[in-house]
């Protein structure tokens, strides 16, 4: 087999890995020096649903996926493991793990970013009186000092996406956990961390300041873990990993897993790396991701952006002296709906819904609510179709589904525009959603802008390859990477976006109508 070692005569090393651990599948690409895909391998990730509203993913099983599409990829690609320059790991962000630092046992499975199981510790918190009073207290301090990391706290609000409430629910319900803490024996993990500490069999406790900052617990214009949160929650300080670098030699594989040991040159959140990916480099380049949820992200340079209502501040990515900050905007329930549709047979092939929406001249008045709002603020949003009539068919239902998503971008877009006070470049689509050609043109019409959707949707393993080939050498620069791009499409306004203003109205009405449900 072509994963097994020779001991000597190896090919040199002409390739990097690109590998992404999403939502619903962990995918592995073998790129080569002109960033072409030489082999893949994709797995799908199971969810486990214990209880109503919990999410979880089982470690173990998501090891041996991981493990598994990389040999598959390299196999595919017709290679030695000998010849991988380096291995960069994108991971999705917002779902977490602890366990014992001295005997690696977990306490609990991964506790996903979908999970709702902190929805009434959320409830409880935003409508208490110490909440009230840090927003005074932040309030004062942002219009004496003038200073913007004053200005989030002003308005803080907490949310069930957020792993601060999720990880304070862990220390408050499992006990051995909570011991463990107390000893300095409990290790806090995003899942780029827990994939580092069992690739390198426990020597690496890191993560970078991408996956860091989206946590919500680590204070993005300090650079470091945020103690008046902790302290407020209860969460101990000494649960969190050392941040590094997002293009950095993190160490090598143990020689035991894959024969030889492999250089891992980066570890990076997935948004991130999708911009990364798409070559957003400079300030106002735009990326816009539809996957399993949908994410605005603005490249905002060296400049940090405070939160403002349904935005957000995060790191991008460091790179020695170099800190891109980004401004981030999120839609929940994406491909999740259509998948849905799927399963209940509306259409057999995803790849029909864009002739199936096209084929109705309009959803004859029904609306597709999904199942949460822009950036998730209600969590009891009830899903449904509003407006079904006798004549309503399987093609209004996918075209309600689709405008929803293409709704849903325009609300955050009108948001970016508002908030973010910086000119907008060029908007780069990707996601599995991006493939939608009715998606990706009614949100160009809506925003009245044109839209490029790159050759190779998988932007956040390209994102992860390229980090790791930077830090390894195997490119030189992102001069070097911007001529690796390649456009498969540009979606260009068609339509005046009053055209729409009729069925965005309604739709808006039905979303009223399902809040708090």
């Amino acid at each position: 087999m072509p994963c097994e070692q020779p001991d000597s005569g190896a090919a040199p090393a002409r390739y990097v890995l690109g590998v992404d651990v999403g939502s619903t599948v962990v995918k592995c690409h073998v790129y080569d020096r002109a960033a072409a895909v030489r082999g893949s391998s994709c797995r799908k990730v199971e969810s486990l649903h214990p209880r109503p509203g919990w999410v979880e993913l089982d470690p173990e099983v998501l090891w041996s996926q991981f493990i598994g599409v990389i040999k598959e990829a390299v196999q595919a690609a017709g290679l030695h493991m000998r010849q991988i320059a380096g291995l960069g790991i994108s991971t999705q962000r917002g779902t977490f793990i602890t366990w014992h630092k001295r005997t690696g046992k977990t306490f609990h499975n991964f506790i996903s970013w979908q999970d709702l199981r902190s929805a009434e510790l959320v409830s409880s918190w935003n409508n208490s009186l110490l909440l009230k009073v840090i927003h005074v207290i932040f309030t004062v301090l942002h219009f004496l000092t003038g200073n913007d990391r004053y200005l989030a706290p002003s308005f803080l609000t907490f949310s069930t996406h957020q792993i601060s409430m999720k990880l304070s629910w862990v220390f408050k319900n499992i006990h051995e956990a909570e011991e463990a803490a107390k000893k300095n024996n409990c290790c806090f993990g995003t899942v780029d961390t827990w994939l580092l500490y069992r690739l390198t069999k426990g020597s690496v406790y890191a993560t970078d300041y991408s996956n860091a900052s989206s946590t919500g617990i680590f204070e993005p214009f300090t650079k470091c873990w945020n103690p008046t949160l902790c302290n407020l929650l209860s969460i101990p300080m000494s649960v969190f990993p050392s941040v590094k670098d997002t293009s950095f030699n993190f160490g090598s594989t143990d020689s035991e897993i894959f024969g030889v040991p492999i250089p891992i040159m980066a570890v990076v959140a997935d948004q991130q790396s999708a911009m990364f990916g798409e070559c957003c480099f400079h300030p106002g380049d735009v990326k816009l991701t539809m996957g399993t949820g949908g994410f605005w992200n603005v490249n905002t340079g060296e400049r940090l952006f405070a939160s403002r209502g349904s935005l957000y501040p995060l790191i991008g990515w460091k790179i020695g002296e170099e800190v891109v900050y980004l401004t981030e905007g999120s839609i929940s329930d994406i491909s999740t709906a259509i998948k849905w549709a799927q399963d209940i047979e509306l259409f057999t092939n995803v790849d029909e819904t864009a002739k199936m929406a096209e084929s109705a001249a309009d959803c004859q008045g029904v609306c597709f609510i999904p199942g949460l709002q822009v950036s998730g603020d209600d969590p009891y949003l009830c899903p449904s179709f509003m407006g079904l009539k006798p004549s309503t068919n399987r093609n209004h239902l996918v075209r309600a589904i689709l405008e929803s998503v293409a709704f849903r971008n325009k609300l955050l877009y009108d948001i970016i525009v508002e908030k973010v006070h910086i000119p907008l470049q060029t908007i780069r689509a990707d996601g599995g959603v991006s493939n939608n050609s009715f998606v990706m043109q009614m949100t160009s019409d809506l925003i009245n802008k044109k839209i490029e959707k790159p050759a190779n949707a998988d932007m956040s393993s390209l994102g992860a390859a390229f980090l790791a080939g930077l830090a390894s050498g195997f490119w030189t620069d992102k001069e070097q990477l911007k001529k690796l791009r390649r456009i498969e499409a540009v979606f260009e306004p068609q339509k005046d976006s009053e055209e729409y203003r009729p069925a965005m109205d309604a739709w808006l009405q039905a979303m009223k109508h399902s809040v708090h449900w």
